[in-house]
Formats: C-alpha cells, sequence, structure tokens
C-alpha cells in the first residue's frame, strides 16, 4: 500500500497512527465484540470514549472549568444560524469579514438582526488581514465575529481584535490545534473537525457557560440551541459516535507528540520550507502579504492557467494530490495540517523546483 501525499483542505489527512489503530479496532473495540460504529452512544464503553475525548481536548488547550465543551453535527456552516439565534440579545453583532466562511457567517447572521461589516478585506481578494487594533465597535454589539485562519485564502490573524469588551466569537476550523491558544479571550470559539482534528460530521464548540441560557431567540430549534446540548453532555441526541472516536484518537496523538507547543514549532518549520521556497522561485508566487500568512493553508499560483492546470495533474501523478485551489481564487494550495508529515513538504518543494526547472 501506498500511501499519497494528501493537500487536501479537508476533510484532510490524519496522522497514519490514528487511521491504523482505528482499523486494528475496527471490528472490536477493545474486547466488546463489536465496531465503534455499532455501539450505543449510552453505553458505558461509549461514555468513556467521548468523556476521555472531551478531557484531552481541556488538558492540550487549557480549557477553564467555566467553559463547556460540545461536540455537535452540522458543520461549522450550522454554527453560523447557532451563533446569532444564541447570543444576538440586543439583535446587533459586529463581523469582520476575511474570506468566504466569515462573509457567508454575515449573511446567515443578518436574517437574524443587524449586522455590521466593521473590517473587511474583500478589495484585495482577501489576501491580507485589516487591521483590528481600533475597529468602530458597535455599543449594542452582543459579539465581534472573526474566522481566525481562512482556509481559501491561506491568511491567519496573528493577533486577536480589539473587541472593546466585548465578546469574541471565532470559527477555528483549519487553524484548530495547531498552536497554544488562550481560550479566556473568546467567549466562544468552534470550528468542523475535518481540517485538523478528525472526520467530516463533527464540530466541536468550546462557550463560556454566561452565554448558555435559555434566553434564545424565538423559534429557535430545540437542536440548534447550545444549552440543550450542554445540559445533556452532548448525548441530547445521537451523537456522530465514530468521529468523536478518532478526534479522541487525534487529541492523544496530539498529546504524545508534545502538545500544541510542539506542534506550532513543527507547523512552522513545515511552512517556513514551502514560504521560502516561494519567496525565491522564479516561477511560483505565493498571493498571501507575508505578515498574515497561515500556517495551515499556502495557496500560490504561477501567474498562467495553463501552467497551473499542468501543475497540478503532473503532481498527482507523482502521489502529491489535491493541490488544485479554490475556485474562487485558482492556482494551487498546499493544506499542510498537524497531520501532513515534514517530509510531505519537502517532496512538494523538491517538485515544485523540478517544475520550475522544466518549465521556465
Amino acid at each position: 500500500m501506498k500511501r499519497v501525499y494528501n493537500f487536501s483542505a479537508g476533510p484532510a489527512v490524519l496522522p497514519e497512527e490514528v487511521l491504523r489503530e482505528a482499523a486494528d479496532e475496527m471490528l472490536d473495540y477493545k474486547g466488546c465484540g463489536m465496531s465503534v460504529m455499532e455501539m450505543s452512544h449510552r453505553s458505558k464503553a461509549f461514555a468513556e470514549i467521548i468523556e476521555t475525548a472531551e478531557q484531552d481536548l481541556r488538558d492540550l488547550m487549557g480549557i477553564p472549568d467555566n467553559y463547556k465543551v460540545l461536540f455537535l453535527q452540522g458543520g461549522a456552516s450550522q454554527q453560523f444560524a447557532m451563533i446569532p439565534m444564541n447570543l444576538m440579545k440586543n439583535k446587533v453583532a459586529d463581523y469582520i469579514v476575511t474570506g468566504q466562511w466569515a462573509k457567508k457567517a454575515a449573511a446567515e447572521a443578518s436574517k437574524y438582526g443587524k449586522v455590521n461589516k466593521i473590517a473587511s478585506s474583500e478589495d484585495k481578494t482577501f489576501s491580507y488581514i485589516p487591521d483590528c487594533s481600533d475597529l468602530p465597535v458597535d455599543e449594542d454589539a452582543d459579539y465581534v465575529y472573526i474566522c481566525e485562519n481562512n482556509t481559501i485564502y491561506g491568511t491567519k490573524f496573528k493577533e486577536l481584535p480589539n473587541t472593546k469588551g466585548k465578546t469574541l466569537v471565532a470559527d477555528v476550523s483549519s487553524c484548530f490545534l495547531s498552536e497554544p491558544v488562550d481560550v479566556t479571550k473568546y467567549g466562544l470559539i468552534y470550528g468542523g473537525v475535518q481540517k485538523n482534528v478528525g472526520p467530516a460530521g463533527v464540530v466541536i464548540a468550546i462557550i463560556r457557560e454566561d452565554l448558555i441560557t435559555e434566553d434564545v431567540l424565538p423559534g429557535t430549534p430545540t437542536m440548534l440551541t447550545y444549552k440543550t446540548h450542554a445540559d445533556a453532555g452532548s448525548l441530547y441526541n445521537t451523537p456522530p459516535a465514530y468521529g468523536i472516536y478518532i478526534c479522541g484518537k487525534v487529541f492523544k496523538w496530539l498529546k504524545k507528540m508534545g502538545g500544541l507547543e510542539v506542534m506550532k514549532e513543527r507547523n512552522e518549520k513545515k511552512a517556513k520550507l514551502l514560504y521560502d521556497y516561494l519567496d525565491q522561485s522564479k516561477l511560483f508566487k505565493g498571493t498571501v502579504e507575508k505578515k498574515d500568512r497561515s500556517l495551515m493553508n499556502v495557496p500560490f499560483v504561477t501567474g498562467s492557467d495553463e501552467l497551473d492546470a499542468k501543475f497540478v495533474k503532473e503532481a498527482k501523478e507523482a502521489g502529491l494530490e489535491n493541490l488544485k485551489g479554490h475556485r474562487t481564487v485558482g492556482g494551487m494550495r498546499a493544506s499542510i495540517y498537524n497531520a501532513m508529515p515534514y517530509e510531505g513538504v519537502e517532496a512538494l518543494v523538491a517538485f515544485m523546483k523540478k517544475f520550475e526547472e522544466e518549465n521556465l
């Protein structure tokens, strides 16, 4: 069996060790004679899986006791509605629009109240993060919303915005667990897991307890109320059990690797290798302002649609998969999440050098 280097933005590469462990347990989880896929979410075995997963995530991120960890369904996109339904008490929210997902989140929230776009980088195809040190934060805003790492455009907030005392809500889908984080700076931090944590189908929301109330917008469905899930320990209905089990294995793997400080160092090393090459290449160029570059998602172009297509095709033949850029940016994008080994980025850079020599 030959594994390819998978640069997909999500669903994305998972640690091989985790996949092998899951394969070993596929038919019989720890002697119980059945797969996790088949077991009751009310069983003792699954209770241990979800409780251990939560504790390991709390350990990794240093999540304080006054925050709830919820394992939910509906992906990050369902949070676009769930957040305003639960948090928009004054029917006002401020959004910083730095990419496609923040833009979609703002559009969804505008169905429930007044949305102020207090900063945006759309003027330059979301290729930078705007200065967020002194924003016109609305006095009545219930929260300020950001997408912290922009998967499509390859930008990342290196400093959190000055919310002037307002609750910060952040979508961290594509930078989840890639570096240490101070959870206390956020009221709500959430992410779809299919980029850096597990298989598609789970979204993890970490919410400060004072934001979890019964005081939600009229008409909010029971299933879209945070309190429903917080009170039931993420077991109000059948959760995405197998996905949570894999996430739990990834948390164990991260702890074994040395935690988020170590992951940050590894990720910086991988990203530096690729960015250093892009900065001196005569054929390829990165599309993001240097100060705002993501460690997770690296978009680049040749300047020619034909060459871009040729590169993606030949890279695939060389075992470098899913390098085609998002349709809104074009070109290429290498997503180099936690589970992408350094050797994968080395192989990519070696291939890019060869391609450059042959096509300049």
